[in-house]
Formats: structure tokens, C-alpha cells, sequence
């Protein structure tokens, strides 16, 4: 009987040991998938945080529902005198990249965000600009906003270029350093 009390207590300090190693084998067959992960945040290199702001229409559009096109996320406000006189530069780009295929993108596109706090004269200032991308949002709070402070924004004009896949490339790009940057990422 102790025989074979014995022989059932190595049997199972065997099967613990296999299905151990098992277990725990399958947890390191995989150590990419920790390394993958990427740290959110507004620097280079890091997954952009998304924004969920108001339209002129009212309706909300997010950051994150860009993806798969390279964005410009451009800070500014109508009463901004070096943010309106950059706009039709904006424009320029804007119509030069629209349809440019990049290594982490299809398209271009700006995100305006806008720190006003009168509605109306960011819709103004948008229809004297002439400016034609989809994606303009306001932050009615102004640059006291969470908006602005969770982006490290503490002048305008600013901006952010993230990729197709919202990875931040570039901080403050431009005038013809805006343009450089992003042919270094055309395909």
C-alpha cells in the first residue's frame, strides 16, 4: 500500500511539473507581444492619445478615426495672427499630400484643433481661410483646456505629425520642414 501511495505521488509531482512547464512555456514562446505594446504619449515614437472634439456640424470626430492615413494634428485659433497666416501654406500641403501614398498611411489629412472660445469665429475664420479638410474640432475651453494641456500645448501655432497607425513622428514641423518630413515617409 505504501508502494503504491508512493508511486501516486511521483506520478502527480510529475504531472505538475510537465503542466508547469507547459504553462510556462507558452508564456515565454511569445515575449513580442509585451515588447509591441506602445507606450501612449505625444512625444517621437509614441502612440498619439486620442481626441474627441465637436465639429462646426456639432457632431464629435476622433483623432483615432484617421487612422490609416498620415495626420497633421494642427493646434491653433482665429484670433491667432501666425496661425492664420500659416493656414494657406496648410492648404498647399494639404493638397499636395491628400492622395500620397506613405510607408505608414494612405492620404493625408490635417486635424485641426482649434482653441477658440467663440464658435463663431472659429467657423469664420475657417470659411475666410479656406479650410477644406473634413476634420476641424474646437477645445471651447480654450488653451486653459485639458486638450492643450495633456498635449503640451502652450503656444500656438503647434502641431503633431502621427502616422497611419497614430504613431507620433514629428513635433512642430513647419513651413518647408513640414514638407520634408513628410516626403521622408513617402513610398
Amino acid at each position: 500500500n505504501m508502494k503504491a501511495a508512493h508511486r501516486i505521488i511521483l506520478a502527480t509531482i510529475f504531472l505538475l511539473s510537465c503542466s508547469a512547464k507547459v504553462v510556462y512555456g507558452q508564456q515565454s514562446e511569445d515575449p513580442a507581444k509585451e515588447e509591441d505594446k506602445v507606450e501612449t504619449g505625444i512625444h517621437i515614437g509614441q502612440l498619439a492619445p486620442d481626441l474627441v472634439l465637436e465639429s462646426p456640424s456639432g457632431d464629435k470626430i476622433s483623432l483615432s478615426s484617421l487612422r490609416g492615413k498620415m495626420v497633421l494634428i494642427d493646434f491653433w485659433a482665429a484670433w491667432c495672427g501666425p496661425c492664420r497666416r500659416q493656414n494657406p501654406h496648410l492648404r498647399k500641403v494639404y493638397h499636395h499630400y491628400k492622395e500620397k501614398a506613405f510607408v505608414n498611411g494612405s492620404g493625408f489629412t490635417i486635424y485641426g484643433v482649434s482653441f477658440d472660445r467663440n464658435k463663431d469665429d472659429w467657423t469664420a475664420a475657417i470659411e475666410q481661410d479656406s479650410l477644406e479638410w473634413e476634420s476641424q474640432v474646437i477645445d471651447l475651453k480654450g488653451m486653459k483646456s485639458g486638450t492643450a494641456s495633456r498635449w503640451e500645448v502652450n503656444s500656438i501655432p503647434a502641431n503633431t505629425l502621427i502616422d497611419g497607425n497614430g504613431i507620433v513622428l514629428a513635433v512642430g514641423q513647419r513651413g518647408p520642414y513640414l514638407e520634408d518630413k513628410l516626403n521622408e515617409y513617402l513610398k
